[in-house]
């Protein structure tokens, strides 16, 4: 991995960000640490206090302390590891004043939500929960719950998706564990707002990557860059219908905060840049023809590789963007920096 990549991108985003002033002297507890949007997101929180001095304190909830000790080392001050078992989360626990929660875990892989489907609900449900019940009795000022695009479930045209919009899901599928786990998390959080005044907020992100992945990522955006460095075709699994936007993770992380910081409680945000929308075969082409037009791309269908159902997900953003956030980066340039973080050559 080129690390000099995410360390530009850490550092651009501790210049750029707009909300800095309002995360002075924070405390934030975020769970899902060791995750790529959990880690990166740490990352320039502790790059927005060596920049500017703003006094945040971390408190990461990971289930293998020596993985967070290798991501992020051990001489961070202002980062301290927490190993806890989310379902079942001690209030007690946690002594700190913690004036943020940021809920990231969650697992990724569709062949871990095929096999393990009681599992993948009920780490959404219970740690949801749990979390929720830390920030009323802590008087949190703000939660975010990250959730997924796959909330919407399947729907097969290309109309505008805005927040209010819901797809089928199959309820006798173990693939429909992660989006309905998904819909019963958000709607905790909006029953929590609602009864106790939580300031609970959803975030609603589409598929997001960028420098910082795992060398062990095997997802599609993982998959298709790995092709372009090896030179090898772009093998396609499915019949590539599937469409959606796609988003860079400091993009994201930039979306996150905003909705923490200016969302409106019991809210649910789409995180996406919709200029980006494309299906899964046509960003094959994509690839191929930007990065490295030598290679082919192929169809070998497989039907036991866990893929979610064919959807089509022109998610719109305008909500969010109604808060004033704005993405920066391009279907092409996320890939670009993807590239040069894969590529050690």
């Amino acid at each position: 991995m080129n690390s000099r990549i995410l360390e530009e991108d850490v550092r651009q985003f501790a210049e750029r960000f707009e909300l800095w002033e309002l995360l002075k002297d924070k405390t934030f507890l975020i769970t899902g640490a060791t995750g790529l949007i959990g880690s990166v997101m740490i990352k320039c929180l502790l790059e927005l206090n060596r920049q500017k001095h703003l006094g945040i304190k971390i408190l990461a909830a990971v289930r293998n302390i020596e993985k967070a000790n290798l991501i992020f080392g051990q001489n961070e001050d202002d980062l301290q590891f927490l190993q806890i078992e989310l379902n079942d989360i001690n209030i007690n626990s946690i002594g700190q004043q913690v004036d943020y929660v940021i809920h990231l875990a969650s697992p990724t892989a569709g062949r871990f939500m095929e096999d393990n489907p009681v599992e993948t609900f009920d780490l959404a449900y219970r740690s949801t929960y749990a979390l929720l019940r830390f920030a009323q009795q802590k008087k949190v000022k703000s939660m975010v719950y990250v959730s997924s695009l796959e909330y919407y479930g399947q729907i097969l045209d290309d109309r505008i998706i805005t927040e209010d919009v819901q797809g089928y899901v199959n309820p006798v599928s173990s693939r429909s564990s992660y989006p309905m786990g998904k819909r019963a998390a958000e709607y905790l959080c909006y029953a929590f707002s609602k009864e106790y005044g939580i300031s609970a907020k959803t975030a609603r992100l589409t598929q997001t990557f960028g420098a910082g992945i795992s060398e062990n990522d095997h997802r599609i955006f993982a998959q298709f860059a790995r092709s372009i460095i090896h030179g090898e075709d772009i093998l396609l699994h499915t019949t590539g219908e599937s469409a959606k936007p796609y988003c860079y993770t400091m993009d994201c992380i930039s979306a996150i905060f905003y909705i923490l910081l200016k969302g409106q409680s019991g809210e649910a945000y789409n995180v996406a840049n919709p200029d980006t929308y494309i299906s899964i075969r046509d960003l094959a082409e994509f690839m191929r023809q930007h990065f490295n037009p030598s290679i082919d791309v192929r169809v070998e269908l497989n039907d036991n590789m866990g893929y979610a159902p064919v959807t089509k997900l022109r998610l719109s953003a305008q909500k969010l963007m109604a808060l004033g956030w704005q993405p920066r980066y391009d279907l092409k340039e996320m890939f670009e920096r993807l590239i040069m973080y894969l590529n050690i050559n």
